[in-house]
């Protein structure tokens, strides 16, 4: 049952991915398509996982501007988890970039706007960032785990800067979310999924950047999933 689930879940990354990728070849790659097939993968592997869904604090986000998400990240099902919940209607999430060579994956990502980090290079992050920020100045918030890896153990670990510094570049609130659960659906090291857990999403409160210091900034969402998870 276990590698069933995920093949299934495989085959929905694939019915998201292809069209994105084959509307990126053509020019006919459009947001709102992009919006839609993410949301309806995201309740598909939700739905197909028969994950059992706690969320709160989605009324604590208007929904009027662009926010920096940042989540705790526990496991790859975080992503679907996280599109199915989200209350702001366009949200792109930063990638490392192995993710981006995954033949036709990579390229769907591209075609979608999803955005591309590559820590080991520093031209690479600044040009990340510059991008990300432009996406925020055009109204799609962005998504970002700041620990930067999966939680081996549930433990929340460091968190890096970049997500930070490009909330108080472009003066963007920081919705803090703590996840709890996914690990158990899908373990970071594993490759059969779980089915009938229950998963634990909250939102926070819209946090102002505006006149903040980073680390203080970070030590609040530390805190925050340190609290929640």
């Amino acid at each position: 049952m276990g590698l069933g689930l995920s093949l299934k879940t495989l085959y929905q990354v694939a019915r998201v991915s292809v069209p994105t990728y084959v509307d990126g070849l053509t020019g006919r790659a459009s947001r709102e398509a992009t919006d839609q097939r993410l949301r309806e993968f995201a309740r598909r592997v939700v739905d197909n996982a028969r994950i059992q869904l706690d969320v709160r604090g989605v009324d604590r986000v208007p929904t009027d501007r662009a926010y920096v998400y940042m989540s705790n990240h526990q496991s790859h099902i975080d992503i679907p988890v996280l599109y199915a919940t989200m209350p702001s209607p366009t949200v792109r999430m930063v990638a490392k970039k192995e993710l981006f060579r995954v033949p036709v994956f990579g390229r769907a990502m591209r075609a979608g706007e999803m955005i591309l980090v590559d820590r080991s290079s520093r031209e690479q992050a600044i040009e990340s960032l510059r991008r990300a920020g432009e996406q925020i100045d055009d109204g799609i918030s962005v998504w970002i785990a700041p620990e930067g890896t999966r939680s081996r153990d549930g433990e929340i670990g460091p968190l890096k800067k970049g997500g930070f510094h490009l909330a108080l570049e472009t003066g963007t609130p920081i919705v803090p979310v703590a996840i709890s659960g996914t690990r158990h659906v899908l373990p970071p090291s594993g490759k059969r999924m779980a089915h009938d857990i229950p998963v634990r999403v909250i939102f926070g409160a819209p946090i102002p950047v505006e006149g903040r210091d980073q680390q203080a900034l970070m030590d609040e969402v530390s805190r925050f999933f340190r609290d929640h998870v």
